[in-house]
């Protein structure tokens, strides 16, 4: 295009035109100029509208990428932008009357605009790169958005000298030795930068976070999935679909809960205890171990008590110590054993983990009998089902075993006591 601009511009069949136009200063200049502006147009129109479109539409058919179809293809067109500045640059010279200086800045301004041209297509270039790097099925686990994010910043800035060593007319190598003199001043300007870049190295390297992760951040309010890891934050989305953002650096320095080894491991623990009222403690009499004994979860348990304990009692007897000796089953070891049985028998609960009913010391609020056990699902909805099932049925069958719940008195039942002695006042 810029040998058509300068075989137009420089045709002798223009020499009649030009001394038509002699008697009006600038005239002839002016329509020089227009003409190279027209054909830069023309430049950009062809490039654009019929090379541009061909050349993607040939990308997209390209085997591999699923027809193009979602892929950011920006870049294309950035770089035709090219094309006319390059027209303008090569055809400038070819317009009359133009002052050296004026065609000096144009030309330095084609160069400018051609390099941060070339910047933003490289931008836009990295982009791609991550689009689609980020299709693989291992890209989670190793994100590199923050090293093209470095890429980035570092092609913006030599972009950035090189427009200012082009407007001021002096060469880059001088504009890059005259900043050795203010490293100190640029070190303190991209510090967060330079600690964000060793941030995003340490955990892409270690793994300590990933996209899909959920991680648990009380400093930062922060309580979620993590669905992008970038060179200088880290974005959760919150369970209350708030999102916070977090300075990848914090995750270096400071402490966080990651849920990925609970997700991976397959369950998700339960820990939690039933507060017994320890007044409700007792043995059992044959009439309660009888009852008990029905119970399909109990019967080789309390078969296997019986004759434990009589073995114990009867070499009691034997030795002729007093019946105080002597061991009994309570309720409360009968209903740990129910528990235990029950645990082993739940297609909800993970048998292959850690499964535990134990005692904690006792409290003014009640002696703790903790479940510590793990679901075999790690979905939320369904551990909390399972949880609540688990609980609903152990509270409910309490009572089959003379046990109660403890739970701190109110007002109620003295409220209730006034209510019936009124009544009896009243002769209700």
């Amino acid at each position: 295009m810029a040998d058509v601009a300068m075989a137009v511009m420089g045709a002798s069949g223009l020499d009649p035109l030009q001394q038509a136009l002699a008697p009006y200063p600038g005239a002839y200049s002016g329509i020089a100029l227009g003409a190279l502006l027209l054909v830069a147009w023309l430049a950009n129109f062809v490039t654009k509208r019929i090379l541009l479109r061909g050349l993607t539409r040939v990308v997209r058919m390209l085997p591999g990428n699923g027809g193009g179809a979602g892929i950011n293809l920006r870049v294309i067109p950035r770089l035709a932008n090219v094309v006319p500045a390059l027209v303008i640059s090569a055809g400038i010279g070819l317009v009359p009357d133009l002052p050296p200086a004026l065609l000096h800045f144009i030309h330095g301004l084609c160069q400018a605009w051609v390099v941060l041209t070339v910047a933003l297509a490289v931008s836009h270039a990295l982009d791609l790169c991550n689009e689609l790097y980020e299709r693989r099925p291992d890209a989670r686990n190793k994100p590199i958005k923050g090293y093209l994010q470095v890429v980035k910043i570092l092609v913006f800035v030599l972009a950035g000298l090189s427009v200012v060593a082009t407007l001021a007319g002096v060469k880059l190598l001088h504009v890059l030795t005259g900043l050795g003199a203010a490293t100190a001043v640029f070190m303190l300007i991209f510090q967060d930068t330079i600690l964000s870049l060793v941030a995003s190295v340490q955990i892409s390297g270690d793994g300590r976070i990933r996209i899909g992760d959920w991680i648990e951040m009380p400093s930062q309010n922060a309580d979620g999935d993590v669905v992008d890891i970038a060179l200088h934050t880290v974005t959760v989305q919150n369970w209350d679909k708030t999102v916070t953002t977090i300075p990848t650096k914090k995750l270096v320095t400071e402490s966080f809960k990651n849920w990925r080894g609970m997700q991976e491991a397959g369950g998700r623990r339960i820990k939690r205890s039933l507060r017994l009222d320890q007044r409700s403690v007792h043995f059992l009499d044959q009439g309660e171990l009888a009852r008990l004994g029905q119970f399909a979860l109990l019967g080789d348990y309390l078969q296997g008590k019986r004759e434990e304990l009589q073995r114990w009692n009867g070499e009691i007897s034997a030795r002729g110590m007093a019946p105080v000796n002597a061991r009994r089953v309570t309720n409360l070891g009968t209903f740990r054993a129910y528990v235990q049985r029950y645990l082993e028998n739940n297609p909800r609960i993970h048998q292959g983990m850690t499964l535990l009913v134990r005692q904690l010391e006792p409290t003014p609020q009640g002696l703790p009998l903790e479940i510590y056990c793990f679901t075999a699902s790690t979905a939320w909805g369904d551990y909390e089902a399972a949880q609540s099932d688990l609980f609903d049925h152990l509270l409910a069958i309490l009572p089959e075993f003379g046990l109660r719940v403890f739970q701190e008195s109110s007002d109620a039942m003295l409220m209730q006591a006034h209510t019936l002695k009124q009544a009896a006042a009243a002769g209700v």
